[in-house]
């Protein structure tokens, strides 16, 4: 089939109408894309936070395995995909699949600097804001390198990093800008991280213009004898939720601000997806996925109040009954809303509750195509097929391991989940936490009978502690 891949970015279970029935956000593309489909009640992004969960997704690989161990990447750093690694998109186009990535890409390009200047890429700068003077030794005109045009995808439209909160902004077309980020933009007025700016960005216009450039691609497919893949990764609803990136036609569609809104925007995006496959004639042969990268911030944030006080939420969960946040290594940082639908493959109104990971999208790519996966390749991926035909068969996986923003890695084992070296959140929102500290009791929950993780039972199941961390480790080595 051909194959669409929608992720929203920082979007909670509970802000989806099919998961929680008190969502203040309308989404009506989504519920209908389950009712139509299976919608998944125990999925997980492969990390808390934007680069490592999208690592996972195209390679089918923990990217804790690589070089980068915890946070996420800047604007400007190198790619964080190893040039001779499989990815999904690679390994669709050996079944024939023409290819295309549309919206943040957010896994490291590669710039070059003007004659006589030098930039070393590699070294940290002062992170999230990268320096004034550093950025306009970049020769914007000479393109960019290393990214998903020499990864697999035959056609690139998008944004280097976070599109509205990350340098440099503007629209990127394959391996070039369309117009080139000249315009240094300071902090205030600008919303967003300070950075070069082409001249004519907004915030605002970023999902409408990776909307249409999907639409445009389906309709380009129509009639082509190849299957297509199109992977479209929105920039909603990540902060900063302001106005300002709001698109007009979005502002007050929902009841929980323009965080709200911006989820009103993302469904609105499946939507235009969804019409276009009907308006073609491809929906019935079409395989659509819609999820997100990582779990939700409470709500709209309120400057200079620190907090959960420091979020207006609107009386909005989106966490739902989870506890924990974009980040975090408790639920609410990892635990997404999955939804798929194939006609005449997958039956209307499923719901499975079998534990899947966003890293298994390869492994399923791979099985749907017939291909053979070589070892090496999506090493912690598997075929969610199985689940696709029937909700209810064997779980697909014996364990899942999950990781914060710091690096802290927990390891999920039927209803236990087991974090180790950690006894906070492993994350930045309130609760603020820490990375991994080797010796501090960990934590272990019950999630069938304690979905909201608030009893530790860390000291009273030792047998459960020493299993669950030897598969750790065995996994992690």
């Amino acid at each position: 089939p051909n194959i669409i891949f929608i992720m929203a970015d920082d979007m909670g279970v509970g802000d989806v109408g099919c998961y929680n029935a008190a969502t203040k956000i309308p989404t009506p593309n989504m519920d209908r894309l389950a009712s139509q489909g299976i919608r998944f009640t125990d999925a997980h992004s492969a990390s808390a936070v934007c680069t490592p969960s999208r690592y996972g997704i195209i390679t089918g690989r923990y990217c804790w395995r690589g070089k980068l161990k915890n946070n996420v990447l800047y604007g400007y750093e190198p790619p964080l995909i190893e040039p001779e690694r499989t990815t999904v998109a690679a390994l669709l186009k050996t079944a024939g699949y023409d290819t295309a990535c549309v919206g943040k890409w957010h896994l490291g390009l590669g710039y070059s600097v003007k004659d006589g200047e030098v930039f070393d890429f590699d070294r940290e700068l002062p992170w999230p804001d990268a320096l004034r003077e550093d950025e306009e030794k970049i020769d914007f005109s000479a393109g960019v390198t290393g990214g998903p045009t020499v990864l697999g995808f035959d056609y690139f439209y998008g944004t280097s990093g976070c599109s509205t909160c990350q340098p440099p902004y503007g629209f990127i077309e394959n391996n070039h800008f369309t117009e080139q980020p000249f315009v240094y933009k300071p902090k205030p007025p600008f919303t967003g991280r300070p950075g070069m700016t082409a001249p004519s960005w907004q915030h605002k216009d970023a999902d409408p213009a990776f909307a249409e450039k999907a639409v445009d691609y389906i309709r380009s497919q129509q009639g082509k004898e190849n299957p297509f893949f199109l992977y479209l990764a929105a920039s909603a609803p990540h902060e900063p939720c302001t106005p300002e990136v709001v698109p007009g036609f979005a502002q007050g569609q929902s009841d929980a601000g323009p965080r709200g809104d911006l989820v009103w925007l993302f469904d609105w995006m499946v939507g235009r997806v969804l019409d276009a496959l009907d308006e073609t004639g491809q929906a019935d042969n079409t395989l659509v996925i819609a999820t997100s990268d990582n779990g939700a911030l409470p709500g709209d944030k309120i400057p200079g109040v620190e907090g959960l006080e420091g979020y207006n939420t609107y009386g909005h969960r989106p966490s739902l009954d989870y506890r924990g946040y974009k980040s975090h290594i408790w639920e609410g940082g990892h635990r997404e809303p999955f939804i798929a639908r194939w006609p005449g493959r997958i039956s209307p109104g499923g719901v499975s509750d079998r534990l899947v990971g966003l890293n298994d999208f390869m492994a399923t790519c791979a099985d749907l195509t017939g291909i053979v996966l070589t070892p090496g390749d999506a090493e912690d991926s598997v075929s969610l097929l199985p689940l696709f035909d029937d909700p209810g068969s064997p779980p697909v996986r014996n364990a899942l391991i999950h990781h914060s923003v710091f690096g802290v890695f927990s390891v999920r084992k039927g209803p236990w989940k087991l974090v180790v070296d950690c006894d906070n959140s492993g994350g930045w929102p309130p609760p603020r936490g820490t990375g991994p500290q080797p010796g501090t009791p960990g934590q272990l929950y019950h999630l069938e009978n304690d979905p909201g993780e608030q009893e530790n039972l860390w000291a009273h199941q030792p047998g459960i502690v020493e299993e669950l961390t030897a598969m750790l480790e065995q996994t992690m080595n």
